[in-house]
């Protein structure tokens, strides 16, 4: 069983308190709906329905948000909420009686003795959205709920024009050549066109578009007599088939809600956790599984409402968003995907939209890989994907001996070094135009336990495959061929040389004995000695580089100097260019982004860190869990049951960045594995 979140009138005293919190659904095709918990579009990236016409990333803002009131007895009395350019505003909120939010969101309202409550879902892998309303009507007068729908038919981000013109012809609503099939069981009545400016304070406080246009051309309304129960549904589909010819919109309703919650529910069964946050994250991690077309497989969205697939976030999210949740068949279906898409040793950072060409410029994603496979490996014991991937390693790992794009080229010290110029190629990669906010070129700490780590592997991997035929067509292309046992026999001592060599220079050329901790980059600069939560990674991965007590030393400095409750500050406060608060407009974002910003997902590092130092041990263990108990009020807060991108580094209170971030509960999940031991470690 995992949480139902639930919230009252105290957690909306004022309207701007209730814009605090939202929802979120997603359909699995990249499509979501996200509203505030009062019903409110706080963003120009809310909306009740944003569609996805090509899977995973061409969104639109169908259904923006509805307007509803109740009218009794000739008054009217505004259920909905919502913020207006103007000033102006529905204050529905305060009729708001409850929301709760478990697999889908319910609001219940409480007016004049009439109850109403909402509930609205997305259908699975189909762009269908359904909201259903039960009334039951306790006065002594007959009520009508009017339900008033506004629309934008636009690209998620962009506005749709003021003259653009909206019609409605029964079946659907058709703007400039787009159809949004619908169907209702209330009664229908096309209004004269009203159009809507509003307000997005989450917008407007980080320099973004503060306002947005939506256009109503009908309404939907109920009449419920004094005494009697009724319910009204309405269900949009971007696709006639997705509602049917048959059903009625109630059944239609009915059924969309009940296959979202059973698929939910499925998805805690199958992984397995005992403890009640880890069941509801595994809920909120499948929300970033999407399908991609342009592939043909499946693929992770590294945050909503902004990002989409990335290779980084892709590869840093998986094993805690697929493995760690026993979802093996989408982790084996996004990791051959990235096997395809390889080049020159490198994983697409972003892939192609229609005619685009992948982008690669990241040092860490490839690096990444291996380390999905391993943990693939390990949870499954599946050595012929083992074997499928092996080729792909190889030619990563000689590309980057032998030196690929972006600088990235083993040095004669066994080290990697990257990136040159204005190219930024590790996690780390804001570019302001000319300004670099955070330079790492040269030798990144994390990246070179990437390395060390992906060399281990591959020993581990050849020694597993030797014996075994390795076909000419998969061979690396600068190793001479040997089939068989001999072939992976050599590939396994030339890959535990190259990892020996690694961890002399790395030992040697990171370790900062005064500080007790690591560099962050070898490079010769000033940025050589700051300490950040990058060097965490040289503690928590499968393989190692530091003895046991420095890996302490390096987790102790990491609590001392940057660890919070909700992530790892990304530099120290007592460093000069330490910047406490993350907002304002693009530029004073990008300077604080990672100069002291607290991201939550390396907070899963150093959990995993921790628990290693202290060999699992049950106090350990206890110590962990212990601290882990405030991420319920983490996720209480901002997007509802889903971990942020970022807080500010200074006082990190409220989630900024993305609401809901992939590689934040990822990395979570796969603490709480750690902690039940559901996979040998």
């Amino acid at each position: 069983m995992s949480r139902k979140w639930i919230y009252g009138k105290q957690d909306w005293k004022t309207f701007e308190r209730g814009q605090e919190n939202c929802y979120l659904m997603t359909n699995g095709l990249g499509g979501f709906s996200s509203l505030t918990m009062t019903g409110s579009a706080a963003r120009n990236d809310h909306a009740l329905f944003m569609a996805c016409m090509k899977a995973p990333n061409n969104r639109y803002n169908m259904v923006h948000r509805l307007s509803e009131r109740v009218e009794i007895s000739g008054e009217s009395y505004t259920l909905s909420s919502q913020e207006f350019a103007d000033g102006s505003r529905e204050d529905g909120y305060r009729y708001l009686a409850e929301f709760a939010y478990e697999d889908t969101p319910v609001w219940k309202f409480l007016v004049k003795g009439v109850q109403i409550d909402k509930e609205a879902a997305l259908g699975q892998e189909v762009n269908t959205a359904v909201v259903r309303y039960r009334i039951r009507n306790r006065s002594r007068k007959d009520i009508r709920l009017i339900v008033t729908p506004f629309y934008q038919f636009t690209p998620k981000g962009e506005d749709p024009e003021a003259d653009r013109r909206f019609r409605f012809c029964g079946d659907r609503i058709e703007s400039e050549g787009l159809s949004l099939y619908f169907r209702t069981d209330g009664d229908t009545e096309v209004i004269p066109e009203l159009s809507e400016t509003y307000h997005y304070a989450y917008d407007a406080c980080d320099g973004r578009r503060s306002t947005g246009l939506a256009k109503a051309c009908h309404q939907i309304s109920l009449e419920v007599k004094s005494g009697d129960s009724a319910s009204l549904a309405i269900v949009y589909s971007t696709e006639n088939g997705g509602i049917g010819e048959q059903e009625d919109a109630g059944s239609l309703a009915e059924s969309v809600i009940r296959e979202m919650k059973e698929h939910r529910n499925a998805l805690v069964k199958k992984a397995g956790f005992c403890d009640e946050t880890a069941a509801f994250l595994v809920k909120s991690a499948r929300q970033f599984v999407s399908r991609r077309e342009s592939t043909g497989g499946k693929t992770i969205l590294a945050g909503f409402p902004f990002f989409e697939d990335w290779g980084r976030d892709t590869m840093i999210a998986l094993p805690g968003v697929c493995i760690s949740t026993g979802q093996y068949e989408d982790a084996e279906s996004i990791l051959r995907t990235f096997a395809k898409y390889e080049r020159n040793g490198l994983m697409p950072n972003l892939f192609p939209e229609g005619k685009n060409e992948p982008m690669y410029n990241t040092a860490d994603a490839a690096l990444l890989f291996f380390n999905c496979v391993w943990l693939l490996f390990r949870a499954t014991g599946n050595a012929e994907f083992v074997k499928e991937m092996y080729p792909v390693m190889e030619r990563i790992i000689d590309y980057y001996q032998s030196g690929t794009d972006y600088n990235i080229h083993m040095d004669a010290d066994g080290l990697i070094a990257a990136g040159s110029g204005l190219d930024q190629v590790t996690w780390m990669d804001v570019r302001a135009g000319d300004i670099l906010p955070t330079p790492r070129h040269g030798k990144p700490v994390e990246i070179n336990a990437y390395w060390y780590n992906a060399l281990r592997i591959m020993g581990e991997f050849s020694r597993l495959l030797a014996g075994a035929d390795t076909s000419e067509g998969c061979r690396a292309e600068n190793v001479p061929y040997h089939s068989g046992e001999e072939r992976h026999s050599r590939r396994s001592e030339q890959y535990d040389r190259m990892a020996e060599q690694a961890a002399k220079a790395f030992r040697d050329k990171f370790w900062m004995e005064e500080d007790h901790c690591l560099k962050d980059v070898v490079s010769g600069t000033k940025a050589d000695r700051q300490i950040r939560c990058n060097q965490i990674w040289a503690v928590s991965m499968p393989f190692t580089m530091l003895d046991a007590d420095k890996e302490r030393q390096v987790v102790e400095t990491v609590f001392e100097k940057l660890y919070t409750p909700y992530g790892l500050r990304t530099l120290d406060e007592e460093d000069a260019e330490f910047r406490p608060f993350y907002g304002g407009d693009v530029l004073e974002r990008d300077l604080a982004y990672h100069q002291g910003t607290v991201w939550a997902y390396p907070l899963g590092a150093y959990y995993l860190a921790y628990l290693k130092v202290n060999r699992y041990s049950a106090q350990a263990k206890e110590e962990v869990r212990s601290q882990m108990e405030v991420l319920e009020s983490a996720l209480r807060e901002g997007c509802i049951g889903q971990l942020p991108e970022i807080y500010d580094g200074a006082d990190p209170v409220s989630s900024k960045g993305c609401f809901a971030q992939a590689w934040s509960v990822g990395e979570m999940l796969r603490v709480y594995e750690a902690l039940e031991d559901k996979h040998a470690l």
